[in-house]
C-alpha cells in the first residue's frame, strides 16, 4: 500500500493534557477563596508531593529550571566551578549553570538509554567539578548507584534532573530520593501538570530552607506567612533572591493531578507496551530500551530509525507522519550542536559521537493518558506503512 497523498482526517497531536472536572473545580474553589498566589494550596501540594515521592522536603516553584537554579545555589555553586551535564538534554539543564558564571561540562550518552555515560562522566571530573546533573531521559532512570558512588569518591553533589521522571523508580527507590536534590517539571506536556511549575525535593533541611528562602526574593517571611492571621507585616531580606514561587492557582491543578499520577502512568505504560508490540517485528524501527530494576515513567516514547535500512531521512519521516495528522517531536538537539555551546565552550560534533548518531535518527511519538488504544494503533499503522513504502 502506498503512502496516502492527502492529509488524513484523524488529528493526533503530540500531546494533550488530561485536565478533568476535579482540577477545574479545584481552580474555581481557589479563585473564590481570594488567595491566588503562594498560600495554603502550595503548602498542601508540597506536603503531598513529598509524601508520595518519599522525601522529607519539597519546595514548589514556577518551573523545573527554577528548581535546578535554586538547587545549585543551595549547594554553593560559584563562579569558576564546573558542573557535569549530559549533552542530550534540554538547554535549561546546562543553562542554569551559567547563571553562576560556572562552566557546564558536557558528556556523551549511552546509545541504548540516552542517559549519561557513567564512564565518560568520571573522565570529565576535574578539581573544579562541584556537581553532576544526571538527566533521567524520557523517564528512564540513570545508573544512580554508579553516579552516587562516583560523587561520594570525588566529594561532589548530585542534582537530579527529574523533569521526565515522575513516577520513575530505580531499584525500588523513587526518583526524587536518591540524589542530593531532585528537580521535577510540571510543564503542560509532563506526566502531571500545573501549566507551568516545578518542584525540588531533598532530605537536607538546610538546603530546603535555602531554596524556599531564595524562591521568593530572599524574604524571611513569604507572602502566606506575612498576611495570614498570625502573621506580620515585617520581613527581612537575608539574601538577594529570585521570583520563583508557585501560585495557589497552579497548585490547585497540581494536587488533583498528583492524585491521578499512578492512573496516568498506567495508561502511559499500556500505550508504550502497545507500541513495543507493534514495532517489535519492524527491523527499521528500534524501540526504547528499558534497564533492569527500574520503573520507566514513560514521559516520552522515542524510537530510533535504522536509517541505513530506509530510503528516507528523519525529516521526511516526520513530514509523512505530519501529513497523516500525527504530531511528533525530537528530544533533543544535543547541546553541543547549538551555537552558544559550540562557540562559547568550543565543543565540536566529534566530541560527542554517540549523541550525534542518536540525534540523527530519533523521533518522539505521541504518548499521553488521553490517547486511546485505537490512537496508538493508528500511529503504529502509519509508521508501518511509511517503513514498508521506503524500506531498502
Amino acid at each position: 500500500m502506498g503512502i496516502r497523498t492527502q492529509v488524513f482526517t484523524k488529528e493526533l497531536p503530540f500531546h494533550v493534557p488530561d485536565i478533568g472536572e476535579e482540577e477545574i473545580q479545584s481552580v474555581v474553589a481557589t479563585l473564590r477563596s481570594g488567595w491566588l498566589t503562594t498560600g495554603p494550596m502550595v503548602k498542601q501540594f508540597e506536603k503531598q508531593f513529598a509524601e508520595q515521592v518519599g522525601c522529607r522536603y519539597a519546595v514548589a516553584v514556577n518551573s523545573c529550571t527554577a528548581a535546578l537554579h535554586l538547587a545549585l545555589e543551595a549547594i554553593g555553586i560559584q563562579e569558576g566551578d564546573e558542573v557535569i551535564v549530559p549533552t542530550m538534554t534540554f538547554t535549561a539543564t546546562a543553562g542554569v549553570v551559567t547563571y553562576f558564571k560556572a562552566k557546564p561540562v558536557l558528556v556523551d550518552i549511552r546509545e541504548d538509554t540516552f542517559t549519561i555515560d557513567v564512564q565518560k562522566l568520571e573522565q570529565a571530573i576535574t578539581p573544579r567539578t562541584k556537581a553532576i546533573i544526571p538527566v533521567h531521559f524520557g523517564g528512564q532512570p540513570c545508573e544512580m548507584d554508579l553516579i552516587i558512588d562516583i560523587a561520594h569518591r570525588y566529594k561532589i553533589k548530585v542534582i537530579e534532573d527529574a523533569a521526565h521522571a515522575l513516577p520513575a523508580t530505580y531499584k525500588g527507590n523513587m526518583i526524587g530520593t536518591l540524589g542530593d536534590i531532585s528537580c521535577f517539571s510540571f510543564y503542560a506536556t509532563k506526566n502531571i501538570t500545573t501549566g507551568e511549575g516545578g518542584m525540588a525535593t531533598t532530605n537536607n533541611p538546610e538546603w530546603a530552607d535555602r531554596m524556599r528562602l531564595m524562591s521568593l526574593h530572599g524574604m524571611s517571611r513569604d507572602a502566606w506567612n506575612r498576611y495570614e492571621a498570625q502573621g506580620s507585616w515585617y520581613y527581612e531580606i537575608s539574601s538577594p533572591g529570585f521570583k520563583y514561587n508557585l501560585t495557589d492557582l497552579a497548585a490547585a491543578i497540581g494536587i488533583p493531578q498528583l492524585r491521578r499520577s499512578d492512573e496516568f502512568w498506567k495508561r502511559r505504560l499500556a500505550h508504550a507496551v502497545q507500541y513495543n508490540r507493534g514495532f517489535k517485528d519492524v527491523p527499521e524501527i528500534r524501540i526504547p530500551t528499558v534497564q533492569n530494576d527500574v520503573q520507566h515513567s514513560w514521559h516520552l516514547y522515542v524510537i530510533q530509525l535504522e536509517v541505513d535500512r530506509l530510503r528516507l531521512g528523519r525529516g521526511q519521516f516526520i513530514d509523512l507522519l505530519t501529513k497523516q495528522g500525527i504530531g511528533t517531536s525530537v528530544h533533543f538537539i544535543p547541546l553541543h550542536l547549538h551555537p552558544w555551546y559550540r562557540d562559547h565552550l568550543e565543543y565540536a560534533p566529534k566530541d560527542f559521537p554517540v549523541a550525534g548518531r542518536v540525534y540523527e535518527r530519533i523521533v518522539s511519538l505521541p504518548l499521553y493518558p488521553k490517547m486511546e488504544a485505537a490512537d496508538v494503533q493508528y500511529v503504529i499503522d502509519v509508521v508501518q506503512e511509511v517503513v514498508k513504502e521506503y524500506r531498502r
